[in-house]
């Protein structure tokens, strides 16, 4: 069996715009199959204390932050464009994407969504941008929009953010392996390929 890896997102967090980006070629060519998970930060920094990202909440991490992200954007030949909203209400965006995965098309919806909340600057919780993703996509946006109100995805993406929290994650983007080991950060996504492939081997 191929390793598998989940992959935890957020599509407000800024470090899982480069990963989102990079992780599919990347696990393609180590032989990881990887699970792609959105879930809502927001209940997590909620029992953390934080009604606010901590990027907001401590600006000189912040600054560091958005610099960072710049680099390593311009390193991987990604468009980067300081959105003017931060962090955007990522709702909407994440029940689409729970619709997309189940389907054939949710990956690159994800991709498209980081690209048009990073790399062009817009803001991912106005409904006519995610639209407008959709059917850059060939999707009916209207259909689509309608599935992702459904209540099994609402429950479906609640009962994904609370088996985050059980897992300990804290922050985005994170990586689980089958094994249930722990990688945080876009910069640790190389270590925890590696440990799935090791794992798998034990």
């Amino acid at each position: 069996m191929a390793p598998t890896l989940d992959f935890w997102f957020e599509f407000a967090s800024t470090y899982s715009y480069p990963a989102a980006m990079r992780i599919a070629p990347l696990a393609a060519a180590n032989g990881v199959d990887v699970r792609w998970r959105p879930f809502l930060l927001g209940p997590i920094f909620k029992a953390q204390g934080w009604d606010n990202s901590p990027f907001n909440l401590y600006p000189a991490k912040g600054r560091y932050m958005w610099r960072d992200l710049a680099r390593i954007c311009d390193a991987l030949s990604l468009p980067f464009v300081q959105p003017a909203v931060f962090p955007q209400n990522s709702l909407i965006a994440a029940r689409v994407a729970l619709v997309g995965l189940a389907q054939d098309w949710g990956e690159d919806f994800c991709r498209a969504v980081y690209t048009c909340e990073f790399g062009e600057g817009r803001n991912i919780g106005e409904p006519e941008n995610i639209a407008a993703a959709l059917k850059a996509l060939g999707r009916d946006a209207n259909a689509v929009m309608q599935q992702a109100q459904a209540d099994t995805i609402k429950n479906a993406l609640r009962a994904q953010t609370e088996e985050a929290q059980r897992l300990g994650i804290f922050g985005a983007p994170s990586f689980v392996t089958a094994d249930g080991e722990l990688f945080w950060g876009n910069d640790r996504f190389e270590a925890a390929l590696e440990w799935a492939r090791k794992e798998v081997k034990r």
